[in-house]
């Protein structure tokens, strides 16, 4: 069969590297893919957002199923468009998407269906929402509404930070659209997480669990990012707690979202708080993770096509998900000054020797041919994944892959999986 797969990051990298071990794969696409991605697909030069360029490509090569691993064109309604010209497509459609593209909808989802969350209220008038903040007082989170590449949800440790936060996203537009409005929620305190569940619409498929490193330095400082490093097994979810998420966060979704007349078909990405053995709900996310994404799916076992194969079809009933016994640990280099300005078109050197590490996987995400050399062009510019016995192990191979790569100011955390090694 032949498989498109949409975007160009570190997330469809994995995917790509995932989906070509599959025997039932002829042929891989990817638009508009990266250099890495280029030496396992054939890379196609569509933007992930060109739905119309997209379709057009997918009608003309006789496409069997196209993945989509952004949220942008998911939000877009990239499905609804496939779905209609009678594509098979695996993601969301764009009223399921809200769940990533409106937190203000995702909230009011989990009032409905009493899924653990934060209290929160939604404002579009930045008076109102600054006299909420007065109200309840600090530490306080500031989000704003829509799409904002992971970087829209400020901590605000008092008052001062937290209006300063609303006046950047509501009067100063830092996040453009995303921040027409803001949701302000409690602070929660304890130990993050992720958790992803296959579903067709009605039956889940849960994976293994893995921790993000949101915070751009060491020690989870400096302001958030779209993450830095994450790991899988997340020891922080024990059996208890992962029993917990699947009955009641995951499953209760899925449901809600049925019943609301928008089932939610794809990959379901809750971001977690953990605290004294309960799990709630900090995000949604319509799509798989990255850098989750890369030491998840360096630890499946089972091949990944007849699940997305089934999720596009509405019929998760056959498949089940293997994992190797193995840790993976994926730490991002990123470019100085991320995520603030930085320069771009820096070569990179050392991914050949890299290369040749056994047990080490380099997934690009920000990068792109130029003059014969790789060059950095993004933020996160590549996710350094090593897999090892345990998760130790797997933090001593990522970071011997890491050491073999550089480019001017390069930028990476240290510490990447040192909260697994606490436990």
């Amino acid at each position: 069969m032949k498989i498109l797969v949409v975007g160009g990051g570190g997330r469809e990298h994995a995917l790509i590297w995932k989906i070509k071990q599959s025997p039932l794969v002829d042929k891989i696409y990817c638009a508009p893919g990266n250099p890495g991605i280029a030496g396992l697909a054939e890379c196609v030069a569509l933007a992930a957002d060109d739905i119309d360029g997209l379709l057009a490509f997918a009608r003309e090569k006789g496409i069997d199923l196209t993945v989509v691993g952004p949220e942008v064109p998911l939000t877009m309604g990239i499905v609804d468009v496939f779905q209609s010209a009678r594509l098979k497509i695996f993601g969301p459609n764009k009223a399921a998407a809200q769940i990533e593209g409106s937190k203000g909808f995702s909230k009011d989802l989990m009032a409905r269906y009493d899924i653990p969350t934060a209290a929160y209220q939604s404002f579009t008038d930045r008076d109102a929402a600054v006299a909420y903040i007065e109200e309840q007082g600090a530490p306080i989170v500031v989000k704003a509404d829509g799409l904002a590449a992971g970087k829209g949800v400020i901590v605000a440790m008092d008052v001062e930070q937290a209006v300063s936060a609303v006046d950047d996203i509501m009067l100063d537009k830092v996040f453009g659209a995303a921040g027409a409005s803001v949701v302000i929620e409690e602070f929660m305190a304890g130990e993050e997480a992720s958790f992803f569940a296959f579903t067709d619409g009605e039956n889940i498929l849960p994976l293994a669990s893995s921790q993000d490193h949101k915070p751009v330095y060491d020690d989870d400082k400096g302001p958030n990012t779209g993450g830095m490093g994450a790991y899988s097994p997340a020891p922080v979810v024990t059996d208890e707690i992962r029993e917990q998420i699947i009955e009641k966060i995951v499953r209760p979704t899925i449901a809600g979202m049925a019943k609301d007349g928008c089932p939610y078909v794809g990959i379901l990405y809750v971001g977690l708080m953990i605290k004294d053995g309960m799990a709630r709900v900090v995000e949604f996310n319509a799509r798989f993770g990255d850098p989750e994404a890369q030491p998840l799916l360096v630890r499946m076992k089972s091949d990944i096509v007849p699940v997305l194969i089934e999720c596009a079809e509405g019929n998760l009933t056959k498949s089940e998900l293997e994992w190797h016994d193995k840790a993976a640990v994926c730490v991002v280099m990123a470019s100085g000054g991320y995520p603030g300005s930085f320069e771009k078109g820096l070569p990179i050197s050392g991914l050949d020797d890299a290369a040749k590490l056994d047990d080490l996987i380099v997934f690009h995400a920000g990068t792109v041919a130029k003059g014969g050399q790789v060059v950095n062009n993004g933020g996160r510019v590549l996710g350094v994944t090593g897999l090892g016995d345990t998760v130790a192990s797997a933090i001593e191979k990522a970071y011997q892959g890491v050491e073999l790569i550089t480019w001017q100011d390069v930028h990476y955390r240290k510490d990447i999986g040192n909260k697994a090694l606490s436990r």
